[in-house]
């Protein structure tokens, strides 16, 4: 599908100012008529922007929502239950993440998010491996400790997206491998089958690196559970080093700190999730979401 088509849905939606759309609907191996198109809305305010989808589209959410609170409850229980997202899965229209409108230059910020990343991905990824294995982890940390992964997600997920869209995933972090390696970090040399081979360095000092890739809050909660040294600089400022003492450390701690976040933040927005479609329509989504668990397991 290309952008005309994903377009055609948002005409009927208030003004918004980014959409991507992502899932396996994009999957160029997907057969499955049926699967769901996948998007991700934003907008600078969101009350407001649901103030006028109810007047347009009503039906876009739960009665009791609708009843009760409107607006106010509906952004309430995304912000304070959930992880700052409203959630519908049965929003019908007639008619890899594929950036449809982006008014607020999310692509360019989305460069430091596939940076961390990677970074991520090479502490918790041994010296040596495959380009395949490298896209396998990165895909796998939004999925560490979600809750969803022990009932209602298909176990072949991660490796089903990798190979429906290993080309895209070339695309976007083969810049930061060559960077890296440009950096002395790692080492790129090319399979039999065109794959990049990789080897890295598991030194601290390239840890250390990798962890300064990593965001803020990650790397604050990696000093409180491994130890901080503080030093006074000339202008007076207190800094905050991670202090790291071997490689296998460094990866077991940021391997807790993803999986206890994802597991808190899916939690959270599955519950939202819950109120947000109603009991009835929940329960038709996790049947189904249920149902094709069930069938990768057998």
């Amino acid at each position: 599908m290309d952008n005309t088509t994903f377009r055609s849905f948002l005409q009927v939606l208030p003004p918004i100012e980014f959409a991507c759309v992502y899932g396996s609907s994009l999957h160029p191996s997907n057969n499955d008529k049926t699967t769901m198109t996948d998007y991700i809305l934003g907008v600078c305010d969101p009350k407001q922007w649901h103030s006028e989808n109810l007047k347009l589209n009503k039906h876009h959410y739960a009665s009791w929502m609708v009843n009760l609170g409107g607006e106010r409850l509906i952004t309430g229980v995304a912000d304070k239950v959930g992880v700052g997202v409203h959630f519908n899965p049965f929003v019908t229209w007639n008619g890899k993440v594929h950036i449809v409108v982006d008014n607020l230059d999310v692509n360019s910020t989305n460069s430091v998010n596939l940076r961390a990343a990677v970074s991520a991905a090479l502490l918790l990824l041994p010296s040596e491996f495959t380009e395949a294995d490298l896209y396998a982890k990165v895909c796998s940390l939004s999925y560490t400790g979600d809750v969803r992964m022990l009932f209602a997600e298909d176990k072949n997920k991660v490796k089903k997206i990798v190979n429906g869209q290993f080309d895209l995933f070339h695309s976007m972090y083969k810049p930061f491998l060559e960077e890296y390696e440009a950096k002395k970090l790692l080492r790129l040399s090319s399979t039999a089958n065109n794959q990049i081979h990789v080897s890295q360095d598991c030194d601290l000092s390239v840890v250390c690196s990798l962890v300064s890739a990593l965001p803020p809050s990650i790397r604050s909660q990696m000093s409180i559970k491994e130890g901080e040294k503080t030093k006074l600089r000339e202008t007076g400022i207190v800094i905050h080093d991670t202090k790291i003492s071997t490689r296998e450390e460094a990866a077991n701690c940021l391997q807790r700190i993803l999986r206890r976040r994802v597991m808190v933040s899916s939690a959270r927005q599955a519950m939202s999730g819950f109120l947000a479609v109603g009991g009835v329509n929940a329960s038709r989504y996790l049947a189904k979401k249920v149902s094709k668990a069930w069938k990768s397991w057998r």
